[in-house]
């Protein structure tokens, strides 16, 4: 997938606006927050986003502020994941899954160097990702990492806030996949 059926099939996904009380992220329209379309410079109704802005925010914020086209002339299965796990919990905690399975995958720096793990895409963590395809050659082994990641910090929200209970089930059936 492009970024622009990525885009789409968020959309598609996260539906028109929604202001569901028990979501700490507050109302939100085609999946984006009103705190985020405020940083963007939306300054509408949040009922009214349409889906052109909203999909423009999506390319921006969650595509090429963290420079996942980077990741994608790479690993593109990978940059989809990333973008989909960046849109639901934050570009930032995306990057760190990547990078602390990066990390555990190195063979204990032998493969390649360890990457800080700060949630940024950078230098040292595109030769990381370099160093694991040319040695293992296994996208789809990130892409469950990350997958794995996911999961276990949507149980943990879960497990600290009740109420984030009525939506567990639903993030690991739409989000945690194996594939973006």
């Amino acid at each position: 997938m492009d970024v622009e059926q990525l885009i789409e099939a968020v959309i598609a996904r996260e539906g028109g606006y929604v202001a569901d009380p028990a979501d700490r992220g507050g109302a939100t329209c085609w999946g984006i927050s009103e705190r985020v379309a405020r940083l963007q410079g939306y300054a509408g109704p949040m009922r009214d986003l349409s889906k052109r802005e909203a999909a423009a925010m999506y390319r921006q914020r969650y595509w090429l502020a963290p420079k996942l086209d980077r990741i994608a002339v790479r690993a593109p299965e990978l940059a989809g994941e990333l973008f989909d796990t960046g849109v639901n919990m934050g570009p930032a905690v995306a990057i760190g899954f990547l990078q602390r399975a990066l990390n555990a995958l190195n063979r204990g720096a032998s493969d390649y160097p360890d990457v800080a793990v700060d949630g940024m895409i950078g230098p040292k963590t595109l030769a990381a990702l370099d160093g694991f395809l040319g040695r293992r050659s296994s996208e789809e082994v990130l892409v469950r990492a990350v997958d794995v990641l996911q999961g276990a910090r949507y149980l943990a929200l879960a497990e600290a806030r009740p109420a984030d209970e009525a939506f567990v089930y639903g993030w690991l059936s739409n989000r945690v996949s194996g594939h973006a």
